[in-house]
């Protein structure tokens, strides 16, 4: 018989370097399980991705077990990433902090195509580049 599950939480930890100190604790100290258990196994999971921010769906039994499951990096950190940036503009009309060529566009949207709700390559091209234009990042026609 499959374990009920109490709750599910979605959060988006450092790669590899997760802590007790907030957003984890404040998240996670509700709802019964090991803390420390989980981030361990999230940051041995995740040691390897680097400075990434890694979303994670987390499911709480109610015997107070967990599972959980790392999804692929947000759409605007892989954009950073492809063009060395810290952070996109704080005026993405006017002033823009680099230019995507159409390359770097389909590989984002191939490695975050799993979680993304688009039906085609395509249809996940169209959305990193809405997600770059409004981070102040040109897309290359």
């Amino acid at each position: 018989m499959a374990k009920k599950i109490k709750q599910l939480i979605k959060i988006q930890l450092p790669a590899g370097k997760a802590t007790p100190a907030p957003p984890v604790g404040p998240v996670l100290g509700g709802t019964g399980i090991n803390m420390m258990d989980f981030l361990s196994k999230f940051n041995e999971q995740t040691r390897e991705l680097g400075n990434t921010i890694i979303p994670v769906e987390l499911s709480v039994y109610e015997d107070r077990t967990f599972s959980f499951i790392t999804k692929q990096p947000p759409v605007a950190e892989l954009i950073k990433q492809a063009l060395k940036v810290d952070k996109g503009s704080a005026a993405p009309r006017k002033e823009k902090i680099g230019k995507l060529t159409q390359e770097q566009v389909r590989a984002i949207a191939e490695q975050k195509f799993s979680d993304l709700s688009a039906a085609t390559i395509e249809a996940a091209m169209n959305t990193v580049a809405g997600t770059a234009r409004s981070m102040g990042v040109e897309v290359e026609k």
